[in-house]
């Protein structure tokens, strides 16, 4: 029964080295989906390229499949699972600002730290504005805190937030999944016949 460090099937001691073994297994498939190329991340906000979109929700898509079945079959208990607790005005807040720090520069923070990796001076120049910013934050973090954790809505999930059994919400994201990936693939088609 999952999760597998705190019901104790692998030992606590392992809980980095996972984690690193993990990271590098990560930042190995960013690179060689070329997710460290900021013009091939940046394509989803022009039209010329939707990899990104239909790499990470279809990983989120997996993810949420894959959980739920495990749980469905008893290897996993849902209930367990952490859920980060949710400050709204400080997710949309934040989302905003990375949100424009991705068309700007080209990156998020996962995919910038990859190609710093492989030597990008584009992304070196995007981590070294990161730390920066995370400096800032930090120095005047008593003048955010009340927007970083106001509006406390608790360890929400959108299953619960609208209130549906999860197995519903699954086949409703899955069909809102497979019309993205449709969409984006005529507005793909439409962009590469005007510039290309």
């Amino acid at each position: 029964m999952g999760p597998l460090i705190p019901n104790g099937v692998i030992p606590a001691e392992w809980d980095s080295i996972i984690a690193i073994l993990i990271g590098i297994v990560f930042g190995f498939v960013l690179e060689a989906s070329g997710f460290s190329s900021s013009r091939k991340l940046a394509g989803v906000f022009y039209g010329y390229d939707f990899a990104v979109l239909k790499v990470f929700f279809t990983a989120a898509l997996v993810s949420l499949i894959g959980m739920y079945y495990m749980d469905y079959l008893g290897y996993v208990d849902i209930t367990q699972m952490y859920v980060h607790p949710t400050y709204l005005w400080g997710a949309i807040v934040g989302g905003v600002i990375m949100g424009a720090g991705f068309v700007a520069g080209g990156f998020c923070p996962g995919t910038s730290l990859c190609a710093v990796a492989i030597g990008k001076i584009d992304a070196i120049v995007y981590v070294v504005g990161i730390m920066i910013g995370v400096f800032i934050f930090s120095e005047l973090y008593f003048l955010f805190q009340p927007i970083y954790e106001g509006s406390f809505m608790g360890n929400v999930t959108l299953v619960d937030s609208f209130g549906v059994n999860p197995y519903w919400f699954i086949f409703i994201f899955t069909i809102v999944g497979i019309l993205l990936f449709a969409i984006s693939d005529k507005i793909r088609a439409k962009v590469k016949k005007i510039f290309y």
